[in-house]
């Protein structure tokens, strides 16, 4: 039954008493001093001449509860847009440990394998020109171009690695082979003809492919690791850096500097209704986590095999191993090979007035190369090796996963932001003094449909959250690639199953004398080596000539599986027989 107020059913008596009961309570009220009010205003530097001395009808207010209050329209509004500079503050407090983290690791890692780099090249001119000589000294642009190359892809330039190492297999073929022929002259076309058939020769034995697993392996993963850190960091950078909305600004604004505003300045708010404002106010944010959480597994992996199978630190010191084994494989089958090159290539011109020097003379004065045993790794000037690098690097990465839902909680479980969450009963509910009632709402922005504190639009995502999804997924990608030693940029061309001995392009000029024609086409053009000169034009693809065949292939296909000529089974009929007679000859006796 619900009683009715009526000025009847009193005497005048009763109603002047009440009336001015309430007339004092009315004057009491407004009589508050706002000395709290003004003295936390002032500390933040704003000015007090228009903080009133006691508390005022709040009729004016926009954001706050509009009843007796110690704060202005102005001191409102001021107080608002503070609210969104100390959140902003606070998600940048929160996020400084991940941002950091990235920031020093990506400077790590990137200093580790740039000097990694140059420390390989320097050792590789070292022990060459102590091996060879002059003989390298006169070649050394092969060999640092290779480098030049090698900092290039790193540093995210456009380059195949295949081809980069195909093109230096070729070009140290050409020189190598004048070396062990110093009798004889050999012409920029006949050398190309060399180069190009390296895959069918396999002058270097099987040293360029291994060398082109590992190194592209480790090249691949090293610089996949150092732009997904380099890709994190500039995604929380840009995901923290957030333009406020007008509705996440009133929500931030009734939870921390309404309770100023009623003369409450250390009522914190309730620790549910701030974590329902900050779930509201990042929820573009949380919808990062699931594509996050992805990103960072992706780096755990690729710094997993950093550390193992694509270990940097073995590719960058195998390079002169592998080099000078390639050049002793040359050597020990220099005549075999040098005699299918005048088979395929033609005989070439002989030199004036040279002597033939020994190819096995750079060896008699060969030093052996260090190998660094597991308890000897070698170490950058920073002191550190790619082992602690990459257990450091892990230990940081997993506490980031979940990052981005995780970060109101982190917010609000500041004691200088919101209540604990045991002080249920003493803390601002948004109103009063108070428990907060409604649900705590999930993560990401669909969820927040019914968040009672921040009135968010569901059905119209953020696009610049979909650009940062976007971005998170092309470096997984990358990440996952790199995993299996790909580039995502050349994935035709960095196979594993692709193979090679040496360089070589979809054509060459001799192909009517080549002896023959493997299966494999190296997958780039060689740079004309005069660039001036004029183009000549395109020479059909290795496997064209394999249905056409060449001179070689015809004038020896006795060598393979094919029937032999016709002239030379009936020249062959006479010593079979006689072969016959002898072998049964001793039956009949």
């Amino acid at each position: 039954m619900v009683h009715r107020f009526s000025p009847n059913q009193y005497s005048p008596v009763a109603m002047c008493v009440m009336t001015v009961l309430a007339w004092n309570w009315c004057s009491a009220m407004a009589g508050r001093s706002c000395t709290d009010t003004r003295q936390v205003y002032g500390e933040k530097g704003y000015s007090l001449s228009t903080a009133p001395l006691t508390q005022i009808s709040g009729e004016h207010l926009k954001l706050c509860p509009q009843d007796y209050t110690c704060c202005s329209s102005l001191m409102e509004e001021t107080l608002a847009q503070q609210s969104e500079i100390d959140f902003l503050s606070a998600i940048e407090d929160s996020s400084q440990f991940i941002l950091t983290s990235l920031v020093q690791r990506h400077r790590k890692f990137d200093d580790f394998f740039r000097e990694l780099t140059d420390v390989a090249e320097k050792s590789m001119n070292q022990m060459f020109t102590t091996t060879y000589g002059r003989l390298y000294t006169q070649n050394s642009h092969v060999f640092l171009n290779l480098f030049v190359e090698l900092r290039r892809y790193y540093s995210g330039g456009t380059v195949s690695l295949g081809e980069v190492l195909a093109e230096f297999w070729s070009r140290l073929l050409e020189r190598v082979f004048t070396l062990i022929n110093p009798q004889y002259q050999f012409s920029e076309d006949y050398l190309e003809c060399v180069s190009k058939h390296a895959e069918q020769l396999q002058p270097f034995g099987d040293v360029p492919r291994k060398l082109r697993i590992q190194v592209s392996r480790a090249f691949i993963a090293a610089r996949a690791l150092v732009q997904g850190l380099a890709t994190g960091r500039d995604i929380v950078n840009k995901a923290i850096k957030m333009n406020v909305g007008s509705e996440c600004v009133r929500a931030l604004m009734r939870q921390w500097y309404c309770p100023l505003c009623r003369g409450m300045p250390t009522l914190k708010p309730c620790h549910s209704l701030c974590l329902n404002v900050m779930k509201g106010c990042l929820a573009n944010q949380a919808d990062l986590d699931s594509e996050w959480n992805s990103f960072i597994d992706a780096m755990v992996v690729v710094a997993d095999k950093l550390g193992g199978p694509f270990n940097m630190e073995l590719a960058a010191d195998s390079i002169a191993v592998k080099v000078s084994e390639g050049i002793m494989n040359l050597q020990d089958n220099s005549v075999t090979m040098s005699t299918k090159v005048f088979q395929g290539c033609g005989s070439p011109r002989p030199a004036p007035s040279r002597s033939k020097r020994s190819p096995k003379e750079p060896r008699a004065n060969r030093k052996p190369f260090r190998n660094y045993s597991p308890e000897e790794k070698p170490t950058t000037a920073a002191g550190t090796n790619l082992d602690r690098l990459v257990s450091d690097l892990k230990e940081r990465l997993r506490p980031m996963k979940g990052f981005w839902v995780s970060l109101p909680h982190t917010i609000c479980n500041d004691d200088k932001i919101a209540a604990d969450v045991t002080n249920e009963d003493r803390c601002w509910n948004g109103q009063a003094r108070g428990r907060y009632l409604p649900e705590v709402m999930g993560d990401g922005l669909v969820s927040q449909i019914n968040n009672p504190e921040v009135e968010l639009d569901i059905a119209r995502p953020d696009v610049r959250t979909r650009q940062l999804i976007m971005e998170l997924r092309v470096a997984t990608n990358r990440l996952r690639h790199a995993q299996a030693g790909q580039d995502t940029d050349f994935m035709d061309v960095e196979g594993e199953d692709s193979s090679g001995s040496g360089g070589g392009d979809g054509g060459e000029r001799y192909s009517d004398d080549w002896p023959g024609y493997g299966p494999y086409s190296p997958p780039y053009s060689k740079p004309a080596r005069n660039p001036s000169a004029p183009s000549r034009p395109s020479r059909p693809r290795e496997r064209d000539r394999e249905r056409t065949g060449s001179k070689w292939n015809r004038a020896n296909q006795g060598r393979g599986t094919s029937a032999a000529p016709p002239s030379l089974t009936a020249s062959l009929i006479p010593l079979v027989c006689v072969l016959l007679v002898l072998s049964v000859a001793p039956m009949w006796r």
